[in-house]
């Protein structure tokens, strides 16, 4: 291989890689622009269930705190539990309405 072209492959792998880290850069800034101040996972007041295995032996309901606030990083402090949470360490928010069973006696066939 020609010193020539050794430059020309050398100008070619610096130029791509260059091309490569402004589009990493522009996707990176286009992400962060996108996400709405309103766009949150919790808010004061809503209820929220840690995932069994963060608390082994408790039922769903011993396991279930409300917000108390929203924190700026996307953390959130609870009423009656000390310390920061993350959405993580929660199970998912269902938004779908929960389907009850029927009353026991009821007559389906009246």
């Amino acid at each position: 291989m020609t010193k020539r072209t050794r430059w020309l492959l050398g100008g070619l792998a610096i130029g791509a890689g260059a091309m490569g880290a402004i589009s990493a850069y522009w996707k990176k800034k286009n992400v962060h622009s996108e996400k709405r101040s309103g766009d949150v996972w919790a808010r004061p007041g809503m209820a929220v269930t840690f995932r069994a295995e963060l608390m082994p032996g408790r039922d769903r309901n011993e396991r279930t705190f409300l917000v108390k606030e929203l924190l700026s990083s996307g953390r959130v402090l609870l009423h009656d539990v000390d310390g920061e949470h993350a959405e993580k360490e929660f199970e998912p928010i269902r938004f779908e309405p929960q389907i009850r069973a029927p009353k026991r006696g009821s007559d389906y066939h009246s």
